[in-house]
């Protein structure tokens, strides 16, 4: 039977989970959630709300999104259909690795999920047109919470693997982290 197996990044709190896939002639079976897994990983993760999203056009950027405390979330986030590259910033204060980030190519055809916990920003570039998402949220969306850094942020310095086609207005107006985000990391 397919399992999910955790593998840690450089950002303590944040995995890479791999679905271990199982297939036949009828094609393939991969387990996207497993309780004992996160509950390894992520004691507090439970799911209370799935996403999905649908971009068009390759080069779209989403994020970089978070929620602030009180309504901190932790997400689960797969790629249905196309590529993305997915992006998390830890915003944790405190943290030896605020304000890194960590970027993982994720795919119809990959077997690779993105465990974001609480206190991260996440955003990802479409890398093929006709992009479908799903995330799995450990809170409910609080827009009176909800915060957003600037993707051409020169402070973290992602490295995106295209030039951008399609950004959001929302998106584009997040302040830079010199600018109004002083509360970032202290």
């Amino acid at each position: 039977m397919s399992e999910l197996i955790a593998h840690p990044t450089a950002l303590a709190g944040l995995w890479e989970l791999e679905s271990a896939a199982v297939g036949d002639a009828r094609g393939r079976f991969m387990r996207l959630w497993c309780e004992a897994t996160m509950q390894r990983i992520a004691p507090l993760a439970h799911v209370v709300q799935v996403n999905q999203s649908f971009s068009t056009e390759r080069g779209t950027i989403r994020g970089l999104h978070f929620q602030r405390a009180p309504a901190l979330e932790g997400k689960l986030v797969r790629c249905l259909r196309g590529r993305v590259f997915d992006v998390a910033v830890d915003l944790r204060a405190g943290s030896d690795t605020c304000l890194h980030w960590h970027g993982v190519e994720l795919s119809e055809h990959g077997q690779r999920q993105l465990w974001i916990p609480p206190g991260f920003a996440h955003g990802f570039q479409t890398l093929s047109d006709d992009v479908e998402m799903l995330y799995l949220h450990s809170a409910a969306y609080a827009p009176q919470h909800e915060g957003g850094l600037r993707f051409d942020d020169p402070r973290l310095g992602i490295a995106w693997p295209l030039t951008p086609t399609q950004v959001s207005a929302r998106d584009r107006s997040h302040a830079l982290l010199g600018d109004a985000l002083e509360w970032a990391c202290s």
